[in-house]
């Protein structure tokens, strides 16, 4: 058996390829997993076939799907900020590419278990304190249509039973380290990691505004089961809004104080940007996740656990709270 991981050489894709290479992960029953993307990742191990190009090119879709290809992540996208900012290219890769993969995997002789990763962009204008499960999608920006898209082709593909699909509208992902991507939601992580490695950070939206997140341990494990899970009683209901915390940038500031101290929380100053907070100022802020708790999906403790568990795998020590 096969499973493919698009997107391999990212934060989150090496993440999973290295929790499905872990007993008990996903992977236990795999013969090979077959790491796809632009560059090569960096998980060094026999079982890793790497494959090297771009979703956009149906040739490298062709030669990434092979016959026993069991389960397939999909998380390559062009992310939200330049998908705003470049249009083709983000529909071409977060579209055109998603459908071209959908195709390869429908020709398959067994239903392949298909995990897109989409987002809560899927959700905009005017919404309730607390987003239901049922929410029309209403997306305000290019990356959150595109992800919604793919949401519809996952569920039809089920439907006709030519994959057996999960979308996992996935929070804003925080703590990530290393260096600040393309999504608008970058200063999320930024305004955590940056402090905590001496660098002044800026905040570009207001402190009091609500924000969905997750940590990347428990995203993952999301993702891993997502890989597995039954489907057989989801009654068409193929997207999940996967378990989150609710937070202000005020709340993760505190947080970072009680953990490291005030002179870090110092480093964080306000500017808004305009352009951004247009956007992210569309984006839920606390769901309803009683449908994605009920199959099985996980959610974090807390922000202090959170940003300390962050504060762990960079190796700084916490202060006692």
């Amino acid at each position: 058996m096969t499973i493919l991981v698009t997107g391999a050489a990212g934060f989150l894709g090496t993440r999973l390829i290295e929790a499905l290479l872990a007993p008990p992960g996903a992977a236990s029953a795999a013969t090979r997993i077959v790491a796809a993307d632009i560059t090569p990742p960096t998980v060094d191990d026999p079982r890793i076939v790497t494959r090297t190009g771009n979703v956009v090119d149906p040739s490298f879709i062709d030669s990434i799907v092979a016959s026993d290809t069991a389960v397939v992540f999909h998380l390559a996208a062009v992310l939200s900020g330049q998908s705003e900012a470049e249009f083709d290219v983000g529909m071409k890769t977060n579209v055109d590419a998603t459908r071209a993969l959908l195709e390869a995997c429908a020709r398959l002789a067994k239903p392949t278990r298909f995990v897109f990763s989409s987002s809560i962009a899927v959700f905009g204008g005017p919404l309730p304190e607390v987003v239901p499960d049922d929410m029309a999608l209403r997306p305000q920006s290019s990356y959150g249509t595109a992800k919604a898209i793919g949401e519809l082709m996952v569920a039809d593909y089920s439907r006709r039973g030519w994959i057996d699909g999960v979308s996992c509208r996935l929070p804003t992902v925080a703590i990530r380290p290393g260096r600040p991507n393309s999504a608008m939601s970058s200063f999320v992580s930024g305004i955590v990691r940056e402090p905590l490695a001496g660098i002044d950070a800026v905040c570009p939206v207001p402190l009091d505004i609500r924000m969905w997140i997750t940590s990347p341990g428990v995203v993952t494990r999301n993702l891993l089961h997502a890989g597995q899970m039954p489907t057989g009683d989801l009654n068409g209901r193929r997207s999940f809004n996967l378990p989150g915390l609710t937070v202000t940038p005020a709340q993760m500031l505190d947080s970072l104080e009680r953990l490291a101290g005030p002179a870090v929380r110092a480093r964080v100053r306000q500017q808004v940007d305009d352009r951004m907070m247009r956007v992210v100022s569309t984006w839920p802020g606390a769901f309803d996740t009683k449908h994605a708790f009920a199959a099985g999906f996980t959610a974090d403790a807390g922000i202090d656990a959170l940003i300390a568990s962050y504060m762990r795998e960079a190796g700084i020590q916490a202060r006692t709270v």
